[in-house]
């Protein structure tokens, strides 16, 4: 039996789908490489467009798999060191997913709590569900310091002031509506306690999520991201990924 914690495939469907995409421009190419259709001008292009699709959306899927099982993980504890996580803490995490923050929160306390809440939506993430983060909780040695609880992030079910430090990783953007997400933003800097400090990483929406802090008392907000890299990773999908790192504190 396996005693590695298993963090899940992020968005599984996208990466399905690329897959699937990819596997019918190595289909087309290598029937024209057969010679199952002439060499005309036309279809020579189709041909190279065909090998190119296979080419790229194989290494998208590739390196998405590639993120969810290795980068990600590595890329928590870099996240992690930015904040101050003391051994009593209470730390939260929205939208927690199979663990991956919460869990790392939970290794750098002794008599706190790290809580995670999530409504375990698959199509974010393979096997999202409660039982998978505990699981791992387990499995990482910290299952005496993790509570799960199934809540939406636009209503936590938490006292204000009662957190010293919030986490969130690619959670938000999730809800469609900026209404919604400004609620969820609104949330956090109401359970946050004074001078506590919240670290929010997502694909999309940093600077709206800035604004609607600002407009909630956590003035205090730090961007940790590399804008050259984040501007990059934009071009690179055509503005479908704006990737950002806030690291904000309660004033």
């Amino acid at each position: 039996m396996t005693t590695k914690p298993d963090y899940g495939i992020d968005a599984p469907d996208v990466v399905r789908n690329l897959f699937i995409v990819s596997g019918i421009g190595w289909f087309g190419w290598l029937c024209a490489r057969a010679g199952l259709w002439s060499g005309a001008i036309g279809p020579v292009i189709i041909t190279w467009m065909l090998f190119w699709f296979g080419v790229a959306f194989s290494i998208t899927g590739g390196l998405m798999i590639w993120y969810s099982r290795v980068g990600k993980i590595r890329g928590r504890e870099r996240d992690l060191d930015c904040i101050s996580i003391k051994p009593g803490d209470q730390v939260l995490d929205v939208g927690c997913g199979r663990g991956l923050m919460l869990i790392g929160a939970a290794k750098r306390l002794q008599t706190g709590k790290a809580i995670g809440v999530d409504i375990w939506q698959t199509q974010d993430l393979s096997g999202n569900r409660p039982e998978a983060t505990l699981e791992n909780a387990k499995r990482e040695g910290v299952i005496d310091r993790v509570e799960v609880r199934t809540a939406d992030m636009r209503e936590l079910p938490l006292a204000d002031g009662s957190i010293d430090v919030v986490v969130s990783c690619a959670a938000i953007h999730s809800l469609d509506k900026p209404e919604d997400r400004a609620k969820a933003i609104s949330e956090i800097g109401r359970v946050l306690k004074p001078g506590a400090t919240a670290l929010i990483k997502d694909i999309r929406h940093h600077r709206e999520y800035a604004q609607t802090f600002a407009n909630h008392g956590c003035g205090q907000i730090k961007r940790l991201d590399s804008i050259v890299i984040s501007t990059l990773i934009t071009i690179g999908t055509c503005g479908s990924l704006q990737p950002g790192t806030l690291l904000v504190r309660k004033g």
